[in-house]
């Protein structure tokens, strides 16, 4: 019983190993959010770089993109105001009242002779006011021709303030083409019928086939209701067709002059699209697959991320391993600090120890103006049971005692010790004279209870207790206790005794 009894005290005695596994734990806790807060420092700032990296690669192509569009819209637009001089010519000419009287050759003259020509450029013709063909640049004498159910013809007729107009892509003498057209008005404002011209798409092929794309590049020329008019890559089932029919497609997410990455309405191929239009005919939208666009920064993401993984792992094991060492070193501090504070015999607080603990709560007390109270121990008859009995049942006694003032003493902040040789002490800060003599005499009555051999192993006991004031310190109060444990020994053992202060008096 008194050895299964000695863990126990000896495990309440070692009360500064918790604070010792708090600190451990506060050291790792810390380097394991070091270590979580440098990981994550350094992920945002390369995440902010990878992202601005993405943004600088964007901006890019689309400065390219807009470059590329401007390019292609000032070339168009440049052959059909170059054509367009030529309709008005032939719309202003045919107008003149001697134009009829001239033969073919000279009116052909008159209103050809300053036309714009190219191997792109169809012939220019003119339909009365009936849709039939009257005049046609490539013969004096045409054949027949009825275009008056034509979309440009109609849209002419019915309204006189079209001015250019451009149709959409049709069949032209074995040529797809884009047919340009004004309308013809007497002097009263009256319809008199249409010139028309075309733009063959060799034109456009042509103009395509000079640029340097990349597989997945597009080109797109639309007019302004959006019906594709050329589209790069050439195909005829997209080409006519008119996007704002499209369901699955918003035009306000490219406006004129904006950009727009995304599906377009065309295929499922991811762009960035940049459209450009200076004219009120048509405008042109280029494209680039993202994928193209971010190759390069997809390449870097992957080296940087690759890098981050390992510079992480890095940071993890090391934290690892770091604490694992802090773990080991405060287990190792623990236990020097056990050696250096505790009894090794009885498990209690040895007497450096105690002198750490008092001096601290004595300077708490005076802070909070409350009392500290300690009783002085001493085995009585020590000697002569050591001499009679041998230094082996003098430790058991020892042993025995401890366990008895651990039994007794279970407030957190108490402290046992044992104070040297036979003799022990208890801190017992905040109690008063009386509730520190109360505790003195629950351990001396379980020592008495204890023994095997009564009268033979009992203890006395000396009280005293403060309130930190003036002059006085703890050394004062241990003198004080002191005198009463000799007040209880002189007065005949086996008794508790408290001392006044400033002058001893005895206590039954």
């Amino acid at each position: 019983m008194l050895f299964g009894r000695q863990s126990d005290a000896i495990g309440r005695g070692w009360f500064g190993k918790a604070s010792g596994r708090r600190r451990w734990r506060l050291s790792v806790k810390l380097l394991i959010a070091s270590s979580i807060a440098t990981v994550i420092g350094f992920s945002a700032i390369c995440t902010s770089v990878m992202f601005d990296m993405r943004r600088g690669e964007e901006e890019l192509a689309r400065q390219t993109l807009e470059n590329l569009a401007a390019g292609i819209d000032a070339d168009i637009a440049r052959n059909i105001e170059l054509y367009d001089l030529s309709l008005r010519n032939v719309a202003s000419n045919l107008v003149i009242p001697e134009i009829h009287k001239v033969s073919k050759e000279i009116r052909h003259l008159i209103l050809f002779d300053h036309a714009a020509t190219a191997k792109h450029f169809g012939a220019i013709q003119v339909f009365d006011a009936d849709g039939k063909l009257s005049i046609d640049a490539a013969s004096l004498d045409p054949a027949p021709e009825d275009r008056s159910d034509e979309e440009y013809f109609q849209i002419h007729r019915a309204n006189s303030n079209v001015g250019l107009y451009m149709s959409r892509p049709m069949l032209r003498r074995s040529a797809y083409s884009i047919v340009f057209s004004r309308r013809i008005n007497d002097s009263d404002g009256g319809f008199l019928g249409v010139v028309v011209g075309s733009i063959r798409f060799s034109y456009f092929h042509e103009l395509f086939g000079r640029l340097t794309l990349d597989p997945g590049d597009t080109i797109t020329v639309l007019r302004q209701d959006r019906t594709i008019i050329m589209r790069k890559p050439f195909g005829l089932e997209i080409i006519g067709k008119n996007l704002a029919e499209r369901p699955r497609w918003n035009p306000a997410n490219l406006k004129d002059g904006g950009s727009f990455a995304g599906v377009g309405p065309v295929d499922p191929t991811p762009r960035l699209f940049v459209r450009a239009g200076t004219t009120s005919l048509f405008f042109v939208v280029v494209g680039k697959p993202l994928a193209s666009i971010l190759k390069l920064w997809h390449r870097e993401a992957l080296r940087i991320g690759a890098i981050m993984l390992v510079l992480t792992l890095f940071v993890v094991g090391t934290t690892l391993f770091l604490a694992r060492e802090i773990g080991r070193r405060a287990k190792a501090e623990e236990k020097l600090e056990e050696l250096a504070t505790t009894d090794s015999l009885t498990g209690l607080k040895n007497r450096r120890k105690f002198d750490i603990e008092i001096d601290a709560e004595w300077r708490r007390a005076a802070r909070n103006k409350t009392p500290v109270a300690v009783l002085m121990i001493d085995a009585d008859h020590f000697k002569a049971y050591n001499d009679t009995y041998g230094h082996q049942a003098g430790d058991q006694v020892l042993v025995g005692i401890a366990i008895c003032i651990s039994d007794a003493v279970r407030r957190a902040g108490d402290c046992p010790a044992r104070y040297g040789g036979e003799e022990f002490a208890v801190l017992l800060p905040g109690l008063s004279a009386i509730e520190a003599f109360a505790v003195a005499e629950a351990i001396r009555l379980k020592v008495e209870q204890w023994s095997e051999y009564p009268g033979v192993t009992t203890v006395s006991a000396g009280v005293a207790s403060m309130t930190p004031a003036g002059s006085f310190g703890w050394p004062d109060l241990i003198e004080a206790a002191d005198k009463a444990l000799y007040a209880a020994k002189a007065n005949g053992r086996n008794q508790s005794v408290v001392a006044a202060i400033p002058q001893l008096a005895l206590v039954a």
